[in-house]
């Protein structure tokens, strides 16, 4: 029986119709677009050795890669970025004679997603690269190009952000810190997760550059951000990439574009594969980043050619979808909020926010409901994650453990400190988990966590998820000990159970879609700001 001959995998779609007519159209415009400018069309293989994604710094883990092997037990892989082949390419076929370069590309992507999260794994990309030209000339043009293209494509309302790599490395290379901190440290400050880079940089509370970095999630908005960063940390390699910031943004004013362009210097995603200008772009009505780009003088060199390069890539899914939705850009600030104690918590704040919450507390049987000014929608847990991340809301209040379990594309600005408790092992009691060469099983709601936690000890366990009362398993002989949520401890008590190791202290946070935080900027930094402060009281 062909079990599967009418589906198709997960994370790839079936186009029909209008649908095919949108991608086409989209790739027509972009084509033209950079046609005018004078870029000519490569095309590179599907399939690709998996060496040249490996060792270039593309922010690509190799278990998002979908891997094959060649006739020889090669390892390859389906192309999961189009730049990397475009550096090999250009370093093996061309020469520095045939600087500078300019070309494009209209072909797919494919990188393996969370499951069941609404994501394609396969996702068309246009885009271009200009190659030998290092100047600030290169990146106005580039830069310019990523804002006509949506503009061509009639995206009503989208911001590009700008940043500058150097002015992060200056700051990061005076600090005495290993490289998985770096990554870890790149990876919250990207995420706008100050609670979370408060905690790591304690440690390191007499270094100034440590201060800094704990508020660069903050630095983002017009031109005046430069100037507050100057203040802040200043020395000859950050000043001049700062400088080099203010004069790429001046020169786009000088364009007429000064009204989509903002300035982040938490733009700090892949900081070792950026030199210079980095730059995103995002739409009103899509939780994904539309365009990306940056300067990259490095990579060709990997490849055995040195050359300066910049360029982009226009994510075209995400820019159809775009196309297609009817965007209500006057709808209130959208919140979702954790049913349950969570939710209790969050109107007890509202309260001392002055809001009016008196629809919310008789809501009935009604799931969105009017807060002030905003709008509440009432769900469980990990779809406050869903709906934040897609875009459908703007702001989330989730417990950490959600996030830790689900998370994935969004900024985590607030811990609330409401809700308050731990994910920890436990295991009957008077037994010693860790003792004992026979391999342990873990029965747990979050396997996640537990699977990170085990990493982390260095130790092989089995790990079964429940669903239900967890504490059951170990008395049921089914597992060794539990991963789960404790708060008094008093049900493992009741059970016979006890602590033994803690994972992690648990609160409520404050997630914010990423689109959402530069296009409504200013509703969502006043809303952020009383609440934070309606926490503290």
């Amino acid at each position: 029986m062909k079990r599967y001959s009418k589906l198709i995998p997960q994370g790839t779609r079936d186009l029909l119709f209008e649908e095919c007519d949108d991608r086409r159209d989209v790739e027509a415009i972009l084509s033209a677009l950079f046609k005018e400018h004078k870029y000519r069309k490569v095309m590179t293989p599907t399939v690709e050795f998996y060496d040249v994604f490996a060792e270039n710094d593309l922010g690509i883990e190799a278990e998002e890669m979908y891997k094959l092997s060649d006739s020889q037990g090669r390892t390859t892989v389906l192309r999961p970025d189009n730049t990397a082949p475009i550096a090999r390419l250009v370093a093996t076929r061309l020469s520095k004679e045939d600087f500078p370069v300019r070309l494009y590309y209209n072909q797919n992507v494919y990188v393996r997603n969370k499951s069941l999260a609404g994501r394609t794994d396969e996702t068309e990309q246009s885009g271009i690269e200009l190659i030998g030209d290092g100047s600030i000339d290169a990146d106005i043009e580039v830069i310019s190009m990523a804002y006509e293209a949506l503009k061509r494509n009639n995206v009503s309302s989208f911001k590009l952000e700008l940043c500058h790599a150097g002015f992060f490395k200056s700051i990061l290379n005076k600090m005495n810190i290993t490289s998985t901190q770096k990554a870890d440290i790149c990876k919250l400050i990207e995420g706008k997760n100050y609670a979370a880079l408060g905690d790591m940089l304690a440690q390191f509370d007499d270094s100034r550059e440590a201060d800094v970095i704990k508020k660069l999630p903050r630095l983002f908005g017009d031109v005046s951000v430069i100037d507050e960063a100057k203040k802040l940390y200043s020395d000859e390699k950050s000043n001049e990439a700062l400088d080099y910031l203010r004069n790429v943004y001046e020169k786009l004013c000088d364009m007429g574009l000064g009204d989509n362009i903002t300035i982040d210097l938490g733009l700090v995603n892949r900081s070792n594969y950026y030199t210079g200008v980095i730059f995103r772009g995002y739409a009103e009505g899509s939780g994904l980043t539309i365009v990306s780009g940056g300067r990259y003088d490095n990579l060709i060199g990997e490849f055995g050619l040195d050359a300066p390069a910049v360029g982009f890539g226009v994510n075209v899914n995400a820019l159809c979808d775009v196309m297609r939705e009817e965007i209500n850009v006057d709808r209130p600030i959208r919140i979702a909020l954790t049913k349950g104690r969570l939710e209790k918590s969050s109107i007890s704040l509202f309260k001392k926010m002055g809001l009016d919450t008196s629809e919310l507390e008789n809501k009935g049987r009604r799931l969105i409901l009017p807060v002030g000014d905003f709008e509440a929608v009432l769900s469980k847990a990990p779809d406050v994650i869903t709906y934040v991340e897609h875009g459908v809301c703007d702001i989330g209040i989730v417990g950490k453990d959600t996030i830790v379990e689900h998370g994935s594309s969004f900024y985590e600005v607030i811990d609330l400190n409401i809700g308050k408790c731990r994910f920890a092992l436990a295991c009957p009691n008077g037994t010693d988990f860790f003792s004992g060469h026979r391999r342990k099983v873990v029965a747990s709601k979050y396997p996640k966590v537990a699977k990170s936690y085990f990493q982390s000890k260095g130790m092989d366990v089995d790990i079964i998820k429940i669903e239900g009362s967890v504490e059951l398993a170990p008395l049921l002989g089914l597992a060794d000990g539990i991963v789960d949520i404790v708060d008094t401890g008093s049900t493992l008590k009741e059970n016979g159970l006890e602590v033994v190791d803690t994972i992690m202290p648990i609160s409520a946070r404050v997630i914010v879609n990423m689109a959402s935080m530069k296009l409504r900027k200013k509703e969502i930094e006043e809303f952020l700001n009383e609440l934070e402060l309606a926490s503290k009281v």
